[in-house]
């Protein structure tokens, strides 16, 4: 079944049918175009959702909580599930619109074509008819002439009265037009022969022919509108599995929830470390009592106003009016992180216990950090001199000499800085300790003989934490023996590690969550006493690097490495010609290198 044959007179349908189905091709062509349109709309939309709930930069602290990590995590996934919309939208594009377009294009040039084919034929089978109907009209003239002229022989032939010059010329004139109406019926013939082949090359071979073009147009539009809806689908359905993965992954971050240790963390941030107050004494004035003593005793106890407010004020309490003026004037409280360092005591000593420990732990760190950028900054000029000396064409090593004894006075002045906020921090930690001992020791209440315990939130592993950022303290401070036994529960450290824990280099084996990690970081898993040491949280790398030159470590903190090794890129050099770097493979190791001899390359943020 074609068109062809079955469909050979219905050329000007065809030619409609085969317009309108290039216009529902193109239809369906914006259609698609306006879906891609609202995937980009849509992918847009969501990453500026995320965009919008991103955390600032003053509330990082809050997002330590489990709950608020998991919405961090959520909205990594909502973006990554923007990017699969715009990977469908894309994919629309290119594989989709771009054909459709270039297939309209196409079909409607062929059809174009095919339609002008027609035309000329139909012309040439029509101005075939006309010579037809000419011809035919010229024999039917010369045919009436003739019987005429043969009539008008015939009654010269019969008249007597007429000359015979007279009848020849009737004679004469009947062959003429008897010759002529020959002539005419001849060509009538012909042409008539003529237009009947071609007839039949018109309708059986011509215009089925192009016919059959246009059905194999519209049957190829038909098949790709099929086509391109199945790619359609195929094109969403490619990105289920990620969007699955990133369905899982919002999952896996509401598994990360955990409202204990977010209970612990908020402890672990707001806790005071004051003790709760005792019970306030009964005064019997009919023992004799002075009322003024009375009266001294009872104006002991401050009592505020407002009970809203925080309650009652006991000396050694900060109630909450209080806490809230002095998280105001020192913001110790807020994300300026070390502030009241500057604008308080430099002791931190007006702070409560609990909340000075932690930021003398963040000032010590922040002291570390600088020691081993000032250690490998010197190490740096060391070798720059070495370098210098043993080829004097590169340099003067007298140039150096200035920067070293500028880089040894800042490290001698940050390591005396640091030893005396390492006393701070011991010292902080005993006043705790022997703060938790004596309310243990003086508590009035009795049962049955033995010592009842306030529960005042001091636990066996907030005492174990104590210890433990005890130990880190001795251990990080070189006046401390390290053979000091420490307390029952207590973790020994490694000391036999090679890396000096003050220069902060090399691997971190020696961290300790007490001392070298965030204070305010909680991983809802207590320490095991019979490690070690504990490992600290490694730094994300930023990018890769590759050495251009073999290195030989001769300095505390740095590491060798051979010529074509990669590493991962931790620290960027921070103008001391140092970089830091770990390994990528093997044993984890981890320190600084030559900025001059790597090749680095950043990842894309």
């Amino acid at each position: 079944m074609n068109w062809g044959t079955e469909l050979w007179d219905q050329y000007d349908n065809l030619s409609a049918h085969t317009l309108k189905g290039i216009d529902f091709l193109e239809k369906y062509g914006h259609f698609v175009k306006d879906r891609a349109t609202i995937e980009y709309e849509y992918a847009a939309k969501l990453r500026r959702l995320v965009k919008t709930y991103q955390p600032k930069k003053k509330d990082e602290e809050d997002y330590q909580f489990t709950s608020c990590k998991a919405f961090k995590i959520l909205m990594n996934e909502i973006n990554d599930l923007a990017g699969q919309h715009e990977v469908v939208a894309e994919n629309l594009q290119a594989n989709v619109i771009k054909e459709l377009n270039a297939l309209v294009k196409d079909i409607r040039e062929e059809r174009k074509k095919q339609l002008q084919e027609g035309n000329r034929l139909t012309q040439t089978l029509q101005t075939q008819l006309e010579n037809l109907q000419r011809s035919k009209k010229a024999y039917d003239k010369a045919f009436r002439d003739n019987e005429k002229a043969l009539e008008n022989f015939q009654k010269a032939d019969a008249d007597l009265h007429l000359s015979r010059a007279e009848v020849e010329k009737q004679r004469a004139n009947l062959a003429y037009k008897t010759q002529v109406c020959d002539t005419a019926k001849n060509e009538y013939a012909m042409q008539l022969q003529r237009t009947n082949e071609l007839q039949r090359q018109h309708f059986r071979s011509g215009l089925p022919e192009v016919f059959r073009q246009l059905q194999e147009l519209d049957e190829k539009r038909i098949k790709n509108i099929k086509n391109f809806i199945r790619s359609s689908v195929d094109i969403e359905r490619n990105v289920f599995p990620i969007i699955n993965k990133c369905l899982d992954g919002i999952l896996k971050a509401a598994d990360v929830i955990n409202e204990k240790e977010d209970t612990m963390l908020v402890i672990e941030r707001y806790k005071s470390g004051f003790l709760p107050p005792d019970d306030i004494p009964f005064e019997d004035l009919s023992k004799g009592c002075s009322d003024s003593g009375s009266a001294n005793n009872i104006n002991n106890i401050q009592i505020s106003g407002k009970l809203k407010e925080g309650g009652y004020t006991v000396k050694g309490t900060i109630t909450g009016k209080a806490m809230k003026k002095r998280a105001g004037i020192f913001h110790i409280f807020g994300s300026r992180g070390n502030a009241a360092i500057a604008d308080g005591k430099e002791d931190l000593s007006d702070l409560p216990p609990n909340q000075r420990r932690k930021k003398l732990m963040q000032k010590v760190e922040e002291l570390k950090s600088k020691v081993a950028q000032e250690t490998a900054a010197k190490d740096g000029l060391m070798k720059m001199k070495g370098v210098y000396e043993a080829n004097p064409a590169l340099g003067d090593p007298m140039t150096i000499e200035g920067q070293l004894n500028e880089c040894s006075h800042r490290l001698d002045k940050l390591q005396g800085e640091l030893k005396r906020y390492q006393g701070y921090l011991e010292d902080a930690i005993k006043g705790i300790q022997s703060g938790q001992n004596n309310s243990l020791t003086n508590s009035p209440r009795m049962v049955n003989g033995s010592r009842h315990h306030r529960n005042s939130g001091g636990s066996a592993a907030e005492e174990e934490s104590l210890s433990r950022s005890a130990s880190d303290s001795s251990v990080t401070n070189p006046t401390i023996n390290h053979n000091k036994q420490s307390a029952p529960g207590t973790p020994q450290l490694n000391h036999g590690c090679s890396n000096s824990p003050e220069s902060g280099l090399g691997t971190s084996h020696t961290s300790l969550p007490g001392v070298d990690s965030d204070p305010d970081q909680y991983d809802g898993h207590t320490a095991d006493p019979e490690s070690e040491y504990y490992e600290a949280d490694l730094l994300a790398p930023m990018g890769v690097c590759k050495a251009l030159y073999p290195f030989e470590a001769t300095s505390e903190g740095s590491i060798p490495m051979a010529q074509d090794e990669e590493l991962h890129l931790i620290e960027e050099d921070q103008g001391d010609g140092w970089t830091r770097v770990r390994r990528m493979h093997g044993e984890l190791e981890e320190g600084f290198v030559p900025t001059s001899y790597i090749e680095t390359t950043l990842f894309d943020k």
